[in-house]
């Protein structure tokens, strides 16, 4: 290369970084070339003129000179190629040239010599989007750029160039002109990952692997420009030590560097660390482009520390009778609370036969909460003892144990309330007969004091009586009644009346127990049959003389109720006018002996029960004799011809003793 100015600052790129050019033009392998054909291309620049050239690595017994005698022979790109019309080298452009522009970039040359032929350049980056980078001087051949490149944005375009004639028609070509962009270092690496954070637990040997950075470089990766190597410029805090891990150069990997001993989450200022990792390109040579990150390291807590109670003995009093939380016990524990290596879990293991204590674990203080859950009494046991250890949710490692710390005593000491009286039995069940005289006893009632060194007095009151038929002897107990009891009354429910009592003790304030009474009544015959229904409706030309089906109905319970008896009452005149037919144990039927006129009747009609003695309910069907024309029914006037055999009897009874005064 001559710039016939003396080359100064002459600097050669070559496009393959495998290969580099001395400062004599020689061209040096940098690695075994084991591709015969291959071509690379250098450029060669200046102050003052810049050019390209382009070599093809040919097989090793040929022999060939130094670069710059190569570019002695004219026209000579190292070995014979075949001739062609239109010679369209590559070119290699560096990026983000500085202006004037455009500039030329290299030449297209043709061997044909017709008069008016033109040169033509078409693709990406001439007519095609981004249009109007590269133009081609039509007659020269000379290629030029009208601004300044970037690799990163396009690294390679593939133009076509042909010659055509004065009318524009091709004549040669087209033939490929490649254009390559040389990468220049103008991308600083950069961490697109984040955020980096790894975790390493307390205690891990030297050399453990925590995390790896990456950093990206968008310039060429075949060039130092994307070479990358890694540094730790920053930790925080710095101790135990100031270096505690350290990041492979090349492939970015975090590691620790510190004893096991140093790696102590419980002793450490924080168990957290930020490193400040820097990424520099050029193989990390001081003229490299930097970029940083902050990679943050986590030391995870293992069992290393088991949970141990604050003091020996815990004391704890609650009143007889209570339930619920008594004590908080306290543990202390070093290990992460977030974790089950810290989250305590307790258990009673001495002292609570009859299960009458319970202990779970606070979440958000990690305290034992015992608690009450079977009330307790006093008169049988006035002090508790209980053994609790703790352990942790997850296992201790194999080198740790649990220690003397991890149980605890815990001293109960029940206080004694007055309770209330208790009754025996409770319910209290009898059975008496319904309308047994006023004042028949029913129950003793039985209730004592639980107090059993209190040496109380007891009284007795109704509580709740909803009929109102009972009382109760205030000393003794005694429940007598102070009226009749009524099976069928609302206030028993299924042949049951239930009532409550209070028994009082003479405590300062007193204590009251409840007790329930249920009274079973049994039934006895003390309610006549009703009959349903009391009326009914009849034409007084109807062909079907049966007016109605009568049921009987009884309060009483069985054997005091059905079968009935349906009788009626005796009938005076020349002829009877009805009958009544039984038809099962609850049902009789009235059937009519002829047509009536139209007219209210009141048919007298007896039904008895079966009960021991049987009750006689004695009653009037009042029967309608209604006109019926056209399916309808008319009883309006038969309240005007009003007859009862009753009355008719009187009547005719008064006429008589009117006759024989």
């Amino acid at each position: 290369f001559d710039d016939c100015k003396g080359n100064n600052k002459l600097n050669f790129e070559v496009s393959n970084p495998d290969f580099k050019v001395e400062r004599d033009g020689s061209l040096v392998a940098l690695k075994n070339v084991s591709e015969a054909g291959r071509a690379l291309f250098v450029h060669a620049r200046s102050e003052h003129a810049e050019d390209m050239a382009e070599i093809l690595i040919v097989g090793a017994n040929e022999k060939h000179g130094a670069l710059k005698e190569i570019f002695k022979i004219e026209g000579n790109l190292g070995i014979p190629r075949q001739k062609r019309a239109i010679l369209a080298t590559p070119i290699l452009i560096p990026e983000n040239q500085r202006p004037p522009f455009p500039r030329s970039v290299g030449k297209v040359i043709s061997s044909e010599g017709t008069e008016g032929a033109k040169f033509r350049l078409s693709g990406k980056g001439v007519d095609q989007d981004p249009k109007g980078i590269f133009r081609i001087n039509e007659i020269s051949g000379d290629v030029s750029v009208t601004r300044a490149l970037d690799r990163e944005a396009i690294a390679n375009y593939e133009l076509e160039v042909e010659v055509t004639d004065i009318s524009g028609k091709t004549i040669d070509g087209p033939v490929r002109l490649d254009i390559s962009v040389i990468d220049q270092n103008d991308n600083r690496p950069m961490f697109k990952e984040g955020p980096y954070v790894g975790h390493v637990m307390e205690g891990s040997p030297t050399g453990t692997t925590v995390m790896r950075m990456t950093a990206f470089d968008a310039d060429d990766s075949s060039t130092d420009n994307a070479l990358l190597r890694y540094n730790i410029l920053k930790q925080t805090p710095t101790k135990p030590s100031p270096n505690m891990f350290y990041i492979d150069p090349e492939k970015g990997d975090i590691v620790t560097v510190v004893s096991p001993v140093l790696l102590d989450r419980e002793t450490m200022e924080s168990p957290k660390y930020e490193l400040v990792i820097e990424a520099k390109d050029m193989g990390g040579l001081d003229v490299g482009l930097t970029g940083t990150a902050t990679a943050t390291i986590l030391i995870d807590d293992k069992n290393d520390h088991p949970p141990e109670f604050t003091k020996k003995e815990f004391q704890a009093t609650v009143k007889e009778g209570v339930t619920g939380v008594i004590v908080n016990l306290t543990v202390g524990d070093r290990d992460d609370p977030a974790t089950g290596a810290w989250r305590a879990v307790y258990t009673i293991i001495n002292g609570n036969p009859g299960q009458s204590f319970e202990i779970h674990t606070n979440p958000q203080t990690n305290e034992g909460m015992l608690s009450v859950v079977k009330p307790l009494d006093y008169e049988i046991s006035a002090f508790h003892t209980l053994l609790i250890k703790v352990e942790n949710e997850d296992p201790l490692i194999p080198d740790i144990a649990y220690g003397p710390s991890s149980t605890a005593t815990v001293q109960i000491t029940v206080e004694d309330v007055n309770e209330g009286p208790v009754f025996h039995p409770n319910p209290m069940t009898v059975t008496k007969q319904e309308n047994i005289p006023v004042g028949s006893v029913v129950l003793t009632v039985n209730a004592t004091d639980p107090d059993t060194l209190q040496h109380q007095t007891i009284r007795y009151s109704v509580y709740k009586d909803p009929a109102g038929w009972l009382e109760i002897n205030p000393t003794n107990g005694t429940i007598g009644t102070t009226a009749i009891l009524d099976r069928e009354s609302p206030y028993v429910q299924n042949n049951i009346y239930t009532a409550l009592f209070l028994a009082i003790d003479s405590g300062n304030p007193p204590a009251t127990g409840t007790g329930t009474l249920h009274i079973t009544l049994e039934d006895v015959n003390d309610n006549v049959p009703s009959l349903y229904p009391t009326l009914a409706k009849v034409c007084d030309d109807a062909k079907d003389l049966r007016v109605v089906v009568l049921g009987a109905s009884d309060k009483d319970l069985h054997p005091n109720t059905d079968p009935f008896k349906f009788e009626l009452s005796k009938q005076s005149g020349p002829e009877k006018l009805w009958r009544i037919t039984k038809i099962n144990n609850t049902h009789a039927q009235v059937i009519l002996l002829q047509n009536l006129k139209k007219a209210n009747y009141n048919i007298p009609i007896s039904v008895t029960d079966s009960g021991k003695p049987p009750l006689t309910n004695n009653t009037e069907l009042k029967l309608q004799v209604c006109s019926c024309k056209k399916s309808k029914m008319d009883c309006s006037a038969t309240d005007a011809l009003h007859i009862s055999m009753t009355l008719i009897l009187l009547s005719l009874f008064s006429l008589f003793c009117k006759s024989f005064p």
